[in-house]
This record gives structure tokens, C-alpha cells and sequence, in this order.
């Protein structure tokens, strides 16, 4: 590849011949230069280098001097720098492993270009130096900084493309932490380590599990989610499974209601939390909670519920078989009531157990007379069989307004 080639233009041969004759005269000092700007690198950004390990500096050098003496090469006109190309996309792809920023590796290489500029102008200038004309100059330095754009340009795709790889990669291997730790493998103090790794979660951080259950197209929208928890310095890890999207959430968290209130402006559907009790090792259970939290909501309902405001519908949800036995023991003889009739004594019911039993306060909730919620408790007290002064039957009232409603 030739320094005409990769600028797009062609130069009359008596100017390319002292162009690359101007830039040959640079060759036996490549080493230096690249040093120099290696050293510069060092010095101009040390929150990346000197938290650096010696790999990467003595990588860096060999790095710096391998681009300047090939570059070298190709304005020099030599045959032998055909791959030049592909040194700057594996420098890219190379830089993106190393976790230096693309800002830091585009900086490098406009150093570089300035570096390997001034270098010839104070050789053509240097006393008893090769005589360089001001014209050679000046399209050396054209040449010099067209070339830095086709450099950024293929570094930049590689970069992209191998940072692209790389989130694909590291988000295959959290998608399999997370389905692991969603069977339970949490609890293996072996596996631990590797997960907390996998997932960017600390020994001290709590762990929250979110569960959406989406209807229709509401999985295009868990964005607004995402921003919300980013706002508050909440990374989330999302998953998908059987349908359901999976969420991680960790650090310092707040109380699960708190974290439930906040989400519920943005959940597009129905969706559970709950904490992961003992950290990594408690997220299949609190998966299991979240999903049975998210689950006692209507179909159509977005907001997000803790465990904790829901526990008497999900004690319900997680038994599906006595649900129903339960409301129809309990129930039965009302909800078989015309429909009219049905509605008002169960509406009556809920407000006496919302106020203890008190007609009076029901009546204030019912906009009726208290001799009306007196007529109505005795007409339910009748049809079930129970008193709302026997705790166990208040209680077994209480499940069983919560199942049917929830049927």
C-alpha cells in the first residue's frame, strides 16, 4: 500500500520521489521517535498508565515503535509495509482488551502524527542536514495528517467492532451466570466468586430480583426502566426467561416497597421485587417471590409490587390448589348469591375487615348507614357460617376475599 493510496491522490513523480527521499531520512531514528511519543503518552494520561500493569507499558513501546517505523516505511516508499492496514485494526481490536479508551488510542495516534511531523522538520532544518524544499514540507505534512484520518477511521471500525464482540461475549456469560444462579447454584460458596465477577456484583452489595410480566408489546419499553435505575446509580442485568424478563439489580439499595413505588412510574407491566436474602445465594428464592408478587396483579396492571405488600396474595398464588377450596369453604354459600347481591356483600366485607370489623367505620368507607352494614354483616355472617369477632374465622375471611377477588 502506498502513501498515494492511502490519501486518495496522486502526486507528481518528482514530488513523490522527494517526499519519500524527505521522509527515508527519518528511518534510522524510528526508535527514538516512538519512544518519545510513548514517553509523552506515559505522561499526558497517567490515570491510564500508571495504574497500568508492565505488560502494558513495554506493549505500548513495542507498539509505538512498530507503527512509526512501518509508517516510516510506507512514506518512504518501501514495498515491504503492505499489512500496514491490518496492524492498525488489530491495534485497535488489541486496545479494546486492554480496556483503553478509543479517546486514549485516537489521542495516541495524533501524537504520533505531530511527533513524526516535527521530527522531519527539524531534521530538514537540522545544519549540515539534507536540504528538504518548503514545498516537500508542506505536502509532507498533508500527507502526514490525510493519512491520520484513513488511520482513525480503520482503528475506529476495529475498536467498535471488537468492543461489540466483547458485550456480546460478556453478556452471554452473564445470561448464563443468571440462569445458574436462578436454579440455585448461588448457594455453592465455589461458584460464588466466579458469579460476582461475571456480574460486577461486591461482598457488601444487596441484591434485588425484578420480574416483569409482559402482555402484548410492553418488553419495548423496559428502556425507561433502565434510565431510572440509572439515575440512581442502580445497574440492572437483564434476562430472559420462559417469556419473562429478569432483572438483577444491586448495591445500595432501597427497602423493597421504596424500590417498588419508584419503578411503578415506568414498569410497563406487572412486575414483582424482592430482595435476595444472603446475597447471591438467595436469588432463586427471591426470583420465585418476585414472580409470585408480580402474579397476584391484574393482567393489565403497570406498576410494580414488593413481596412484602403483597405476602397474603402470594401465600394464595403459590398455592393454586388450595385457593380455591379455600374461597369455596369459606365463600361459597355468598358468591352463590344473585350477582347484584354477591358484589355488595363482598364490597361490605372488605371494608368491615379493612376497619376491624367496625360497622361504623365501614359505613363512613360505604357512604351508607351504619344499620345498613349491621343488616349486611349479619346477612354474611349468616351465608358463611363465621363471625368477624373469631379471629380465625376474620382471618380465613380475610384469604378468602383476597382469592376470589384475585379469581
Amino acid at each position: 500500500m502506498t502513501t498515494e493510496a492511502l490519501r486518495g491522490r496522486t502526486l507528481e513523480p518528482e514530488l513523490r520521489l522527494k517526499l519519500r527521499e524527505a521522509w527515508a531520512q527519518l528511518l534510522d531514528s524510528s526508535d527514538a521517535i516512538a519512544d518519545s511519543i510513548t514517553l509523552s503518552l506515559f505522561e499526558r494520561e497517567p490515570d491510564i498508565y500508571d495504574r497500568a500493569d508492565p505488560e502494558l507499558r513495554a506493549e505500548m513501546r513495542a507498539s509505538s515503535r512498530q507503527h512509526i517505523r512501518r509508517g516510516l516505511t510506507i512514506l518512504a516508499g518501501r514495498p515491504e509495509a503492505a499489512q500496514v492496514v491490518e496492524l492498525w485494526r488489530e491495534t485497535g481490536r488489541r486496545r479494546v482488551r486492554q480496556g483503553v479508551p478509543l479517546e486514549s488510542v485516537l489521542h495516541a495516534y495524533t501524537l504520533g502524527a505531530r511527533v513524526l511531523w516535527e521530527a522531519l522538520v527539524e531534521r530538514a532544518h537540522r545544519p549540515g542536514g539534507a536540504h528538504v524544499d518548503e514545498s516537500v514540507l508542506l505536502e509532507a505534512a498533508r500527507t502526514v495528517w490525510s493519512n491520520l484520518d484513513v488511520q482513525s477511521a480503520v482503528l475506529i471500525d476495529a475498536y467498535r467492532r471488537e468492543s461489540a464482540r466483547l458485550q456480546r461475549r460478556d453478556l452471554q456469560r452473564q445470561h448464563a451466570v443468571i440462569e445458574d444462579l436462578l436454579t440455585g447454584r448461588g448457594s455453592d460458596p465455589a461458584y460464588v466468586d466466579e458469579a460476582r465477577s461475571a456480574l460486577g456484583v461486591t461482598v457488601d452489595d444487596a441484591i434485588a430480583v425484578l420480574v416483569v410480566l409482559h402482555d402484548g408489546d410492553s418488553a419495548e419499553h423496559l428502556g425507561d426502566v433502565e434510565d431510572h435505575l440509572e439515575r440512581t446509580g442502580t445497574p440492572v442485568r437483564w434476562y430472559v426467561r420462559t417469556g419473562v424478563h429478569v432483572g438483577l439489580v444491586s448495591g445500595e439499595l432501597p427497602a423493597d416497597h421504596e424500590l417498588a413505588a419508584a419503578l411503578s412510574a415506568v414498569v410497563p407491566a406487572r412486575t414483582g421485587v424482592a430482595r435476595a436474602t444472603g446475597g447471591l445465594a438467595g436469588v432463586a428464592t427471591a426470583h420465585l417471590l418476585a414472580s409470585r408478587a408480580a402474579e397476584t396483579l391484574g393482567r393489565r396492571e403497570r406498576r410494580a409490587v414488593s413481596v412484602g405488600e403483597r405476602l397474603p396474595e402470594v401465600l394464595l398464588v403459590g398455592s393454586p390448589q388450595v385457593a380455591p377450596l379455600l374461597v369455596e369453604e369459606t365463600l361459597g354459600a355468598l358468591l352463590a348469591q344473585p350477582e347484584a347481591q354477591r358484589e355488595t356483600l363482598l364490597t361490605t366485607l372488605d371494608a368491615l375487615l379493612r376497619h376491624d370489623g367496625s360497622p361504623t367505620h365501614a359505613a363512613t368507607e360505604l357512604y351508607c348507614h351504619r344499620n345498613t352494614v349491621i343488616y349486611r354483616l349479619k346477612q354474611i355472617e349468616s351465608l358463611t357460617g363465621r363471625s368477624l369477632t373469631d379471629p380465625r374465622d376474620k382471618l380465613l375471611l380475610s384469604l378468602a376475599v383476597v382469592a376470589a377477588r384475585h379469581q
